[in-house]
Parts: C-alpha cells; sequence; structure tokens
C-alpha cells in the first residue's frame, strides 16, 4: 500500500509520524506509509474469493443470469466476466489495473491481480494492489442439459427414402460432417428407412430443413403439436416435427421416365441411368450420351421409380466392342456428355459362358470397356418389370441389357484403399446391420469413381492402414490421390487429454 503524495519542493521540510514518529514528508493523513496499511486496508468488503460456474461438455462459462459464454484462458471475454462477479462490490473504489496471474491448467482456479485508489483521511489518496482468486465449479448448462436427457427435445427432422440402397445417406451424412450440421443435435436415431435428427430449437431443425432442400431434390412437411399453455403469461410449448421425403433414386439405378417428361428434356429415351443424385437427379440415355438434370418439384411433378436395384445386376463379359464416331442426334436434342464415349458391344453373362447366347447394347462406357472385361448391367430381356411406364412402352425400344459400371476386384480395391471417412454418431437400435456393409463399399468405391461426388466430401488419410505396394497387374482400377485426402490430427493439451481435431490438407 502507499499513498499518491505531490512533489516535494525543496524548501518544503519533513514532519514526524503522528502514530510512530519518525520524520515523513508531510501529507493530508499525516501518517507513513507502513502505519496507513495496518489502519486502513481500501479493499475491505470486496470478496477475495468467488465461484465461477463451468460447463465442462460445451466448455462455457456463467454469466448471471442465465447467459452462457465461451471464452478462453486469459482473454479479454473471461477477464470482464470475472470483473462483473465483483463489481457490485467495488462501487466506493476505483479500478486502476487488473490481470491474469498464471495459474495451472488443471487446478481449477483463475486469479486476477487488481490494482485499486480510494480517497482516506483528509483527502489522502491510498493505492492497493491484491489477488482475488476465483474457484472453477463445474455445472451443466441447460443446452448439454437437454443433449444428456436425451428425449427433452424441441423439433425433430425426420428424414426418409423410400429406397433398397443407401447411397444418397451416406452421402447426405458426409455432407451434414462438412458442414457441421450434426453440433445443433440432441439425439440422432437410425431407422429402417431414414434417420431422424432431434433439437433443442425449432431453429436449429428449420435450419436442417433448410439444407437438406439445398442439397438434395426432397419435398418436405410440417407440424407441431401444443405441449402446455401458460394462461398467465400466454406463452405456449410446442414440440416440431418435419417430415423430409428424398426422391427414390439412387445413382446407378436404371429409371423409366414417363413420355411427357422425356420429350421435356429434349426428347431423350424414356429408359436412362441416374449418374449421380446431388442437389439434381442427373440422367444419361446410353444410347446416345444425352444428359439432362431434373429437380425436385419436377420429379414429384412427373415421378418415376427404379427399375431395378443393384441385387439384381449381374455381370456380363465384352466380347465384341467397337467405338461410336461423331454420333449425330435429331432436331430438339438436348445435351451430349463430353465424358463417356459411345460404343456398340456384344456381352453374355458370365453364367452363361458354356452356352452361344449374346446380348448387343450399346454402352456410355467406350472409354473403359475392353474385350474381355467384365461388367455390371441389368438384363431386360429375361426379366420382368412392374413399371407403369416401362409396360407401355414400345418393345423395339426396349434395350436387351443396360450397362451399368465395370467390375473390378473388390478385395483389392478395399486393400488398396488407404483412406477413411467419418460417420455420425447415432443409435441403432434393432436395426440389421448385415447388408450395409456392403452398400458402404459400394458408396467407398463410387467416391473413387467419381471426382465431382468427393468435392463435396471431407476424405482422411487412413494412418492406420498399412501401404501396400503397387501390384504388378493392375486392373486399372480408379483411386483418390494422396492430394485429395486430409491429414486428420489430434492435439493433446498440457494434461494429456484429448483436444480438439484439425484438418489440414
Amino acid at each position: 500500500m502507499e499513498y499518491i503524495q505531490a512533489p516535494a519542493t525543496p524548501s518544503q521540510g519533513n514532519i514526524l509520524c503522528c502514530t510512530c514518529g519518525i520524520p515523513i514528508p508531510p501529507n493530508p493523513a499525516n501518517m507513513c506509509v507502513s502505519c496507513l496499511r495496518t489502519s486502513v486496508d481500501i479493499s475491505e468488503g470486496i470478496p477475495k474469493q468467488v465461484t465461477v460456474n463451468f460447463c465442462k461438455q460445451c466448455e462455457r462459462y456463467l454469466q448471471p443470469p442465465t447467459t452462457w459464454m465461451q471464452c478462453a484462458l486469459e482473454s479479454r471475454e473471461l477477464l470482464a466476466l470475472c470483473l462483473k462477479k465483483i463489481k457490485g462490490n467495488m462501487t466506493k473504489v476505483r479500478l486502476i489495473d487488473a490481470g491474469f496471474l498464471w495459474t495451472e491448467p488443471h487446478s481449477k482456479r483463475i486469479k486476477l491481480k487488481l490494482t485499486i485508489q480510494k480517497e482516506v483521511m483528509n483527502g489522502a489518496i491510498l493505492q492497493q494492489v491484491f489477488v482475488v482468486e476465483y474457484v472453477i465449479q463445474f455445472q451443466m448448462c441447460s443446452d448439454c442439459h437437454r443433449v444428456e436427457a436425451k428425449d427433452f427435445w424441441k423439433a425433430v427432422v425426420q428424414v426418409r427414402q423410400k429406397t433398397v440402397h443407401k447411397k444418397t445417406f451416406y452421402y447426405l451424412e458426409q455432407m451434414i460432417l462438412k458442414h457441421s450440421l450434426h453440433q445443433n443435435t440432441l439425439r440422432i436415431k437410425e431407422i429402417h428407412d431414414g434417420l431422424d435428427f432431434y433439437f433443442g430449437s425449432k431453429q436449429h431443425g428449420q435450419k436442417m430443413v433448410d439444407f437438406l432442400q439445398c442439397t438434395i431434390p426432397c419435398r418436405t412437411k410440417s407440424s407441431q403439436r401444443l405441449i402446455s399453455h401458460d394462461v398467465h403469461t400466454n406463452t405456449y410449448n410446442y414440440k416440431s416435427a418435419f417430415s423430409v421425403e428424398i426422391v427414390p433414386v439412387c445413382k446407378d439405378n436404371v429409371v423409366c421416365l414417363s413420355p411427357r417428361l422425356a420429350q421435356s428434356l429434349g426428347n431423350m429415351s424414356q429408359v436412362c441411368v441416374c449418374t449421380r443424385v446431388n442437389s439434381t437427379i442427373h440422367l444419361m440415355d446410353p444410347n446416345t450420351l444425352q444428359v439432362a438434370e431434373v429437380d425436385g418439384n419436377t420429379y414429384w411433378r412427373y415421378p418415376f421409380n427404379s427399375l431395378c436395384n443393384p441385387k439384381q445386376l449381374e455381370e456380363f463379359l465384352v466380347m465384341e466392342m467397337e467405338v461410336i464416331r461423331n454420333q449425330k442426334l435429331g432436331a430438339g436434342a438436348g445435351i451430349i456428355s463430353n465424358k463417356h464415349v459411345l460404343a456398340e458391344v456384344w456381352v453374355q453373362k458370365v453364367s452363361e459362358l458354356n452356352t452361344s447366347q449374346q446380348y448387343f447394347c450399346r454402352t456410355s462406357m467406350g472409354h473403359l470397356l475392353n474385350i474381355g472385361d467384365t461388367v455390371l448391367g441389368f438384363d431386360f430381356a429375361n426379366s420382368n418389370v412392374n413399371d407403369e411406364h416401362f409396360n407401355k412402352m414400345n418393345a423395339q425400344k426396349i434395350p436387351d441389357v443396360v450397362l451399368i459400371k465395370k467390375s473390378y476386384d473388390r478385395m483389392k480395391r478395399a486393400r488398396r484403399r488407404n483412406w477413411k471417412l467419418k460417420e455420425l454418431d447415432r443409435e441403432r437400435e434393432g436395426m440389421d446391420s448385415s447388408g450395409d456393409e456392403r452398400q458402404y463399399q459400394d458408396f467407398l468405391e463410387d467416391l473413387e469413381e467419381d471426382e465431382t461426388l468427393r468435392k463435396n466430401v471431407n476424405i482422411f488419410r487412413d494412418a492406420d492402414k498399412i501401404p501396400v505396394e503397387s501390384d504388378a497387374e493392375d486392373d486399372g482400377a480408379p483411386r483418390i490421390s494422396l492430394a485429395e485426402m486430409l491429414e486428420e490430427l489430434t492435439l493433446n493439451d498440457a494434461t494429456g487429454g484429448e483436444g480438439a481435431e484439425m484438418m489440414t490438407d
């Protein structure tokens, strides 16, 4: 403690302290610094130990009465929050300076060094430096309380797709992870036809619905149920439900368009192959390489279904192939794909190699196929398809076989795959996951084959995967380059606990 005095002039003499009698320069209190320190404490009434509430789940501090703030250690925000805890007791003093004193990160203590001034005893101004210790007390915030309860939700988004394959859901899961929309969820539950996302507020549920509408073609419905009503304050408590139905079409599905829709898309063939599903449905005519996009509104106006599922695809062996040059379309045709090459092929089923039965068709994989390659396709010549638009088609316009994709050795591709994807933390109560692994492997192969599809997906290098030397017999299967992968780093704090995860190129 010290007092603030005016500078002494050369003609000014000393006086004796009224308490201890030592000579001192004149001051309004006529007392030395030691006697003032023993008789006056200007920090009286200011608490030297204060409690600060901290939520371990979300790492936020409580600013009374109900506000929770995200503050880093020794930040300006944390300093302001600590000073507000003792602001009411410092009305009679003047705060000159405040700063943090270093403490152990795991000590649950925060120390502030405060410098204050106060006028005492006939106008003498005293200045004192002291330390206030803040004890961190754990308290779960209301948001984390709802997360732990798992049943205290205000909005649910029910995402459904009536298909056999889950390719669209796997793609949607990666989009949600990339944009961090799962952070506001209280619970994610997987059911047979889709996913349920539970949120603590209606605004977060509406944000998820808006994101889905921009990401995939779908249609939505909303409803709400009254839970309680306070007649005194006229407040209502609702639970909202959003139903999102995704179009029942996945990548590599063969579909049959209605005649009116096919005509509006540039006189395409009614039998088309779905090449990609993102914000729109990408279709391609395997006979002409004509491509078109169908948005959600157009689909629900002219709906169409898949003619086959991935389990019905059969293996065919390429016997003969001839690339078609300078393909010409009729008047009013649409856009032609530049990434594919049209070819005429003769194929034979792998299961019928002991026979002479062969099938003729056109394919868009002229740049990938060679004689002797194995390709997956759908056999229309020996199948019974039950579809409204397909049954009305002219039999001469129906191809015998529609080839979908080139077949590679699945075991060899999985062994060479040195990358991985993240997954949502969801509940799978009563779910049969026997066929999910095969469908997930199909989705990983689609990412390797489609560069445009994996631009919206965060792909991480798998450090646990032992690198495989390049095979002498390379089958030419597509791979993902190391430049497209992200490095997953885990930072550990000084105590050895896991910290935040970072992504770097």
